[in-house]
């Protein structure tokens, strides 16, 4: 079919509003805390209510698109989200924010299902993987922006006067004052109302599945879990994902409590300087994959998250606001390397694989939680050693996978050839 580039735009702004909702709990959290006077183990509840919904659904939504049209699935899962956002913004509450959260991440699974084979038909199948990566870029860079999103809206609600621009005077008038921070959940409200009308409006190609992303049957997916691979690369994701969100919705509570950082400017900096080295690690991640087997750089990228990781938790002021990114770094190639490995380590079903690994993304809903309660329990602190677990099965993965397939990687002689 004639590619459509209006569809691609359209998908990369969805890449972009999924990563603004997806990633900004981590800022959020110490103000959070403060507002409703909660543990850390409640506090890990809020993450754990969005990630288990995101895990949950994954397989659910690939089967509703294929029983329903891909713009169906995405302005249902828009419409979910908006009332998860307008609900926690209209009612700040510990436990609305639960529900609200459970929401927004049952949408964000259906959209994340919806758009992948969307691209593929829209911009091309020749185009797929260099588009799918400028879409990951996309999602990195508005997991930077989110947080500064955030600070910029707390700190001029803090500071209000009659020269405040027309939106902050609006929000002022709106979001309480001990609440400042809810005002995020607007900002996102208008913008899910953006998404809405854009895709309401606009006509999208029926997509055909491959059988690579085509779900199967149930009983498939019961087949699948009595392979031990499927299993060990399942755990993979899982602490995967855990990690990633582990650091990130606790880097801020961690430096506040250990460090007395500001966690509504420096604290939310360094968060997004986390996702913002994220983003660089995969664009150096692609170059490298075109040099070296992706096992030896999940080695490499594994071994180093766990010394920066040491750094962060254990060292200074200095080594923690300068690691804690460097994490980010780390962690940048694991997510696809890991479902590469994966995948091509089975000889079929690989749409409902990747539905299986999809629902492992609720580590991130499990890891953030165990921090917090470890963190009750004894301290934050020692919360955080779990991340040295999950990270050292990350490394274990480049000693024990065996994909059937690996990545073709340029030859010095192919190099030299090419320079030529």
């Amino acid at each position: 079919m004639p590619r459509n580039y209006k569809i691609v735009i359209l998908i990369f702004a969805i890449f972009f509003a999924v990563s603004i909702l997806t990633n900004i709990l981590g800022p959020l959290i110490p103000d959070i805390i403060n507002s409703f006077h909660l543990s850390l183990t409640m506090a890990g509840l809020l993450p754990f209510s969005f990630f288990i919904a995101y895990g949950l659904m994954s397989i659910p939504s690939g089967m509703l698109i294929e029983k329903y049209h891909e713009r169906i699935v995405l302005l249902w899962a828009f419409l979910l989200a908006l009332i998860g956002s307008l609900l926690f913004a209209v009612f700040p509450a510990y436990y609305i924010a639960i529900i609200s959260l459970f929401l927004i991440g049952i949408g964000m699974a259906m959209i994340q299902v919806s758009i992948n084979p969307l691209l593929r038909v829209s911009g091309g199948e020749e185009h797929f993987a260099f588009n799918s990566v400028l879409g990951q870029l996309i999602f990195g860079t508005a997991s930077f922006i989110s947080p500064q999103i955030y600070s910029y809206l707390v700190l001029n609600l803090n500071n209000t006067s009659p020269d405040s621009s027309p939106v902050i005077s609006i929000l002022s008038r709106i979001v309480p004052p001990q609440y400042n921070w809810v005002s995020v959940y607007w900002f996102f409200s208008l913008l899910i109302i953006v998404m809405l009308i854009v895709i309401f409006f606009m006509k999208l190609p029926k997509v055909q599945l491959s059988e690579e992303e085509r779900i199967g049957a149930w009983q498939t997916h019961k087949t699948l879990f009595k392979n031990k691979t499927v299993i060990l690369f399942f755990i993979g994701i899982f602490v995967y994902v855990g990690s990633e969100q582990g650091v990130a919705n606790w880097i801020s509570k961690f430096l506040m409590d250990y460090h007395a950082i500001d966690p509504q400017t420096t604290g939310a900096r360094i968060v997004s300087f986390f996702w913002g080295a994220m983003t660089l690690g995969c664009i150096l991640g692609l170059i490298l994959l075109k040099f070296y087997d992706s096992r030896k750089i999940l080695i490499v990228f594994s071994s180093l998250a766990i010394i920066n990781l040491v750094l962060a938790i254990f060292g200074n002021l200095q080594m923690s606001l300068y690691c804690f990114p460097l994490v980010g770094f780390s962690f940048s190639v694991m997510w696809s390397i890991i479902f590469s490995l994966a995948l091509n380590s089975v000889q079929k079903h690989h749409g409902s694989f990747s539905g299986i690994l999809c629902t492992a993304i609720i580590g991130g809903a499990v890891i953030p939680l165990i921090i917090g309660w470890v963190g009750d329990l004894i301290s934050l602190r020692v919360g955080m050693l779990l991340l040295f677990v999950t990270s050292g099965y990350i490394l274990s993965i480049g000693f024990w996978a065996k994909p059937l397939i690996t990545n073709k990687v340029i030859s010095r002689r192919e190099y030299k050839i090419e320079k030529l």
